[in-house]
């Protein structure tokens, strides 16, 4: 075992060294002997061009603005903020100097602090396609957009206010957006560049390599360093932090993973996996429209669909007996009717039971978060013609406060349209080929065998019906012994972006306080 994990180790960071190579952050890549630095090493700026290095008039045309700094003040609930924010780019050039993309980062950097010792957090949403602006304006920046209540609509106010839950206290912030999401953008011409980063691999070497550009240009590099992915991020996460050990020569000393997907695998195919991390999900849904639920109050949920749902599930359709009673016992649990829930065998896809919960109503649950309702807009079809309730109604008001936060209150003005969520990048992802879809618990294992004081926070919603919180459950307890002091779970009331929730919300930055400050 210790020889194949050995070999493991030195086939990812041959990989890594050579997807390094195929991109450099900032500056066009000089000439070096074996002695020099690794990629992404060397100081300059982005956008000039040196050692004859020019960028190509199509890629000029596309390229974004110089970087803006002003100097903010936030009056909080007890405290007062001055912190310096900073919204630019930085350039990522291939292996012949020639410019590939722009990526976007927003960062804020608290006034006074010492920047050998104050820590730093870079954060990523996921999708893939989803911008920063879910974390930034969410939960974690200086200002925040209610997403919840009556902010829960296309033509609520984009206004944001002060956040009193930003980790900006403790912490300064990068908010990064891979290429295609927010402003950022490939500016090389044609085809090629945008495979490049529209890839697990690609999309993984392009964000280690601005964190590790990003502390270089800031002086950063001695500053305690920590890693926050949402949903895809949780593949991304503990990828970037792997590449970032071997390859770059940065340790980063906390990840935090938000409403994480770790594994394809259990939402592809035929997976019964995918029924069981659904259906604690399911019933607190169920539960929630009598009163609040916690997780405590899914014990027996939890304990049900990791033994007899299970075993039924494994028996088949074939076994009358083990299915009909699955299907009963779901029926009971969630209060959908016992003949939808024979017809299928027990066995509800996420858009089967959004639909089936409260059908009789003509009302479908949220995907992000199955607690909120909306109406089906097509009650009487015989096929699901619905979209997400707790999602859509959000892109409207969260991409007007994205821009009006980096033009007006940034001073920053990219051309072109902010990408809050950009389904063509996703419809255009190589999540790889072979039968092993994407997953990042390998990378997790090896973080953590490779850096004993490196500590991992894992936080889910009750109602998230995308990125169901017993599904990572399941996978984190498979994680060995040595991990287990150093990997926290905790699932709080609410979906995808349960820190709509004030308490949630205020939850989750006393957890991300402690692991910082320890």
């Amino acid at each position: 075992m210790v020889m194949s994990l050995r070999r493991a180790g030195l086939m990812l960071a041959v990989t890594a060294f050579v997807l390094a190579g195929s991109a450099r952050a900032d500056d066009p890549p000089q000439p070096r002997n074996e002695a020099a630095a690794p990629a992404g090493q060397k100081a300059g700026r982005g956008g000039n061009a040196q050692n004859g290095a020019q960028a190509s008039p199509a890629a000029s045309d596309r390229r974004l603005p110089d970087d803006s700094t002003t100097h903010q003040t936030l009056d909080l609930p007890g405290r007062t903020l001055n912190f310096a924010a900073t919204a630019g780019a930085i350039r990522v050039f291939n292996e012949k100097g020639e410019p590939l993309a722009d990526i976007a980062t927003t960062s804020y950097e608290l006034d006074g602090a010492d920047r050998a010792t104050r820590p730093v957090t870079f954060l990523f949403n996921g999708g893939p396609g989803a911008s920063s602006a879910w974390l930034q304006f969410g939960a974690v920046g200086p200002w925040r957009l209610p997403l919840d209540g009556e902010g829960l609509s296309p033509s609520a106010s984009p206004e944001v206010k002060p956040n009193a839950e930003t980790w900006l206290d403790f912490t300064d912030l990068v908010f990064i957006d891979p290429v295609g999401t927010g402003y950022s953008r490939v500016i090389a011409s044609g085809e090629d560049a945008r495979k490049r980063f529209y890839s697990v691999d690609g999309d993984v070497n392009s964000i280690a390599l601005v964190i590790r550009r990003w502390l270089e240009k800031h002086n950063r590099l001695t500053s305690p360093k920590f890693v926050a992915g949402e949903s895809y991020g949780g593949i991304r996460g503990p990828k970037v932090v792997r590449q970032l050990q071997i390859q770059h020569g940065v340790g980063v000393r906390g990840l935090i993973l938000v409403s994480p997907l770790l594994d394809f695998r259990e939402f592809t195919g035929t997976s019964l996996l995918k029924y069981v991390a659904s259906l604690p999900s399911y019933v607190a849904v169920a539960r929630e429209a009598k009163g609040p639920v916690k997780r405590a109050d899914l014990a027996d949920v939890e304990a049900y669909a990791r033994g007899e749902f299970l075993a039924d599930l494994v028996k088949g359709e074939a076994d009358k007996e083990a299915t009909n009673r699955l299907a009963d016992k779901v029926a009971e649990l969630t209060g959908i009717d016992q003949t939808v829930s024979r017809r299928l065998a027990g066995r509800f896809d996420v858009g089967e039971f959004r639909r089936e919960l409260d059908r009789k109503n003509g009302v479908v649950t949220g995907r992000y978060d199955g607690s909120v309702r909306g109406l089906d807009p097509y009650p009487d079809s015989s096929s699901s013609h619905f979209g997400d309730p707790s999602g859509d109604a959000l892109q409207a008001p969260l991409t007007s406060a994205a821009v009006d936060v980096l033009t007006r209150k940034l001073n920053w003005r990219p051309d072109g349209s902010y990408e809050v969520l950009n389904g063509s990048v996703e419809h255009n992802w190589d999540f790889g080929g072979g039968i092993n879809p994407p997953q990042s618990l390998s990378e997790l294992r090896q973080i953590l065998a490779t850096d004993a004081k490196l500590n991992v926070l894992v936080a889910h919603g009750l109602f998230d019906l995308a990125t169901p919180y017993f599904g990572t459950k399941r996978a984190l307890d498979q994680l060995p012994a040595f991990v287990t002091s150093r990997v926290k779970f905790v699932v709080y009331p609410g979906g995808h972006m349960f820190y709509s929730r004030d308490g949630s919300r205020q939850a989750l930055r006393s957890e991300v306080e402690a692991l910082i400050r320890e």
